[in-house]
């Protein structure tokens, strides 16, 4: 038998071996290494299945394989079990070696003790671990990268600061990370030059603000990575400063806002000692406010003030945070203003006070305005004097005071005669200041304890302390004296008259608005009566009043429901009887009312304005009769009358010339009667659109000739064809030598000025023929005809031309 080979070469290595049987698979020799790493004897160990030393099922797979597979041998790291059934790590290698003789071999296992590796490795491990777990807790965002550009590491807060999609997570992209980042920033090219211009500076630090597309603002410092003192990198950090951003813009605009505040700030510590004023206090306090700069609060306004302004403050504080109020404010020269001071505690998490920081607003100009807007409130704008509001509750006192001492009172309703005169001719302006010499001079006539009131417009109402009739008749008379005085403004002199109606408490009224009311009733009865003068109220006033109200109502529906007609008086030449013209006279029936009478309800309509509604309407029938007499072969002269409020209407030319028009009337077959009132208001006005209504052929008369303010000057100068003498002077005739005379002297003019005169009212035979001795050219009244409806007037024309006509009864 062969001699087993020697093993103390074997005993000589660092690594633990193991010859094993190729066939069995026993130990045949251990040497001195693999007894210290698995703690036994080699002797123990000689002759057991080398499965001994497997620990884990791959090693006992690996032994349990194909004797060829085992010889092919293995390189790995397992365990072995020691004696003491601790594991080991070792590096295990497997291999086919010779042994023995005549080319025997055996399998030697190997082994190498990688304990000591395996828990550095360990430890590294959890360092890194430990190291990937903190920077991912990191507040900020961190990204690693190498000198190229290739990035080496981030944390989650990165991702969440750039808003990574989860793809870019999970797979490794750095061109696409990059890429993404670059398109979260809103200067896409300032990020990338500021980048460039970092990778060419490897050991500078730097910090950029980056302002992301979502509206984030981030810090990012870049710092190198060191290696050996050299670049091996850069780290970047990024922090998100968006609210700190944001903070440090509320601050800035804080400290603007309380350098430039219009309103003066101060903010005092817990103490409520003053640490900082704004500018603002500097205007408000004046000079002295460097001298408050750590006094008490409560100093600002008195040392009065101290105790009680801090315990209202401290109350307030504690239920509701803040304190606000009006506060008198002592400034430089002993002089006050009021201030609104709004009081604010500012408190820490706990709830103690820190500082506190007060707003005070100077009220000056607000109570200024406040005065104003009572002054408004309770006065006339444009003259100063009380309004109605002030007046209702001077005479609310009054009355009360009446009821205790049986005293009474009058109330004066005072209205400007024609003041509309002025104010159209002189303007609105002028007129405004004329109703401020009006009140100045009707102020003069009153006592301290009366009061006047401007109700708006030209009416004043004035209260009397203590009138009775005598004294409310004595101021009455003082004001209409007064008013008399030539007014001057401007240097234009003229005069204002007023009418005045009166009332008294208690008989009168029981309110002001009663008592107004009856003043006001009393005072249109007086401008009914020519104006001028004063009149108490009295009680069938009322009556007259309500009479004249539906009176007013039934005239302006009487149109619309056609109970008003044009009729036509015929005008007669005195030589030949025949007919020679027409005038247009409006006529209304009404159910209630019955025939209602011109004289009742044309002053009415004057006075209403509703005038001109009507003439409108009696000018439009007239004329579109006058067109059918002319189309049906008998053309007369249809003549018709126009107010004074209807004449100065500006486009009263133009209508007439559109009616003439529409309705084909030649020119001279329509007169216009006017009074000679309004040839001498806005004289050159009115003598202007006289000519131009002369121009156009029509004919023009003057109504009532005699009764107004005559005069030769305007018969000269303006184009009249007719004089109508009134009826007045013609009913005397032929009796009363003063009508005789004033028809003559009438006829004479005419005559000599060569302007037709017509007779108006003729009724009997012996004015007719008087008239006509006198040369009187044409006369109309019912001697010949009332005014005829328009059928009846149409008849009497179709009769034989050569006809003369007869007195009336005989038709």
């Amino acid at each position: 038998m062969t001699a087993p080979p020697s093993h103390g070469w074997l005993d000589a290595l660092q690594e633990a071996v193991w010859l094993v049987d190729e066939t069995t698979l026993l130990i045949l020799h251990a040497n001195a290494a693999a007894e210290r790493l698995a703690g036994m004897p080699a002797a123990a160990m000689v002759g057991t299945p080398v499965l001994r030393l497997a620990s884990t099922p791959q090693d006992i797979a690996f032994w349990g394989e194909s004797a060829q597979a085992v010889a092919d041998g293995i390189h790995s790291h397992t365990h072995l079990l020691r004696a003491d059934g601790s594991l080991v790590h070792v590096e295990r290698k497997v291999a086919r070696v010779p042994w023995g003789a005549e080319g025997g071999t055996a399998i030697m296992v190997t082994m190498l003790d990688r304990s000591g590796q395996e828990a550095t490795e360990r430890e590294l491990e959890t360092l890194l671990s430990e190291l990937r777990a903190t920077l991912d807790s990191a507040a900020d965002g961190m990204l690693v990268c190498s000198l190229d550009g290739r990035v080496r590491a981030f944390n989650q807060r990165l991702a969440q600061l750039w808003n990574i999609p989860r793809e870019l997570l999970l797979t490794r992209n750095d061109a696409a990370l990059q890429a993404h980042m670059a398109a979260q920033v809103q200067d896409g090219a300032a990020y990338a030059a500021r980048l460039a211009a970092i990778a060419r500076e490897p050991l500078q630090e730097s910090t950029d603000i980056i302002r992301l597309r979502s509206g984030a603002v981030l810090e990012q410092r870049s710092t190198p990575q060191l290696s050996q003192g050299r670049a091996a990198g850069r780290v970047f950090s990024y922090r998100d400063i968006t609210q700190l951003t944001e903070n440090q813009a509320n601050q800035r605009l804080a400290a603007r806002a309380f350098e430039s505040s219009l309103d003066a700030i101060f903010i005092a510590d817990s103490q409520h000692r003053i640490l900082r004023m704004n500018p603002g206090c500097a205007r408000l306090l004046g000079p002295s406010v460097s001298t408050f700069q750590g006094s008490m609060v409560a100093s600002l306004f008195g040392s009065g003030a101290a105790p009680a302004l801090m315990e209202q403050v401290q109350q307030a504080w504690d239920a509701e945070g803040f304190w606000e109020g009006e506060l008198w404010l002592p400034r430089d020269g002993g002089a006050y203003c009021a201030v609104q001071l709004s009081w604010v505690a500012l408190r820490d998490d706990e709830g103690r006070l820190v500082q506190s920081i007060g707003f005070m607003r100077d009220l000056t100009e607000q109570h200024a305005a406040q005065k104003r807007i009572e002054e408004l409130a309770y006065s006339d704008v444009l003259t100063g004097l009380p309004n109605r509001l002030l007046l209702s509750q001077r005479v609310d006192t009054a009355i009360q005071g009446a009821l205790q001492s049986g005293t009474g009172f009058a109330i004066l309703f005072l209205d400007l005669d024609r003041f509309k005169i002025i104010n159209d001719s002189l303007g609105h302006a002028f007129g405004d200041r004329v109703l401020q010499l009006v009140a100045e001079r009707l102020q003069a006539c009153l006592r301290q304890t009366d009061m006047l009131c401007r109700l708006g417009g030209d009416e004043f109402v004035i209260y009397l302390h203590g009138g009775d009739v005598t004294v409310a008749e004595s101021v009455a008379r003082r004001i209409l004296d007064d008013m008399r005085g030539a007014f001057m403004l401007d240097g234009v002199g003229f005069s204002i008259q007023c009418s005045i109606g009166m009332a008294l408490y208690p008989q009168d009224g029981a309110t002001l608005d009663d008592l107004i009311k009856q003043a006001d009733t009393a005072m249109y009865r007086v401008k009914e009566r020519g104006r001028g003068s004063y009149g108490f109220y009295q009680p069938q006033m009322n009556a007259d009043l309500l009479s004249r109200m539906r009176l007013e109502h039934a005239m302006r529906q009487a149109l619309g429901l056609q109970r008003m007609e044009v009729h036509y008086q015929p005008q007669v030449n005195m030589a030949t009887g025949r007919i020679t013209g027409a005038e247009a006279l409006i006529r209304w029936t009404d159910p209630e009312f019955g025939a209602v009478a011109p004289s009742q309800f044309i002053p009415l309509a004057e006075e209403s304005g509703y005038i001109v509604t009507l003439g409108a309407w009696v000018m439009e029938q007239a004329v579109r009769e006058a067109a059918a007499w002319m189309h049906g072969g008998t053309p007369v002269m249809i003549s018709v009358n126009v107010s004074a409020l209807e004449f100065r209407q500006p486009d009263f030319v133009d209508r007439i010339t559109r009616l003439l028009a529409v309705h084909q009337l030649p020119p001279t077959l329509l007169e216009l009667e006017l009074t000679e009132t309004i040839l001498l208001q806005d004289a050159p006005e009115m003598e202007q659109r006289l000519r131009e209504l002369a121009d156009l052929g029509l004919g023009l008369a003057i109504d009532d000739f005699g009764t107004g303010y005559s005069s030769l000057a305007y018969l000269k100068k303006l184009p009249i064809h007719k004089l109508k003498i009134d009826q007045s002077f013609v009913r005397g005739l032929p009796d009363d030598d003063g009508d005789r005379a004033i028809v003559g002297a009438i006829i004479s003019m005419g005559r000599a000025l060569h302007i037709d005169v017509v007779a108006e009212g003729v009724e009997t035979e012996t004015q007719q023929a008087v008239l006509q001795q006198m040369q009187c050219d044409h006369y109309q009244g019912f001697l010949c005809a009332p005014g005829l409806p328009a059928h009846e007037f149409r008849a009497l024309l179709a009769r034989p031309q050569h006809q003369a006509i007869r007195p009336f009864h005989s038709i």
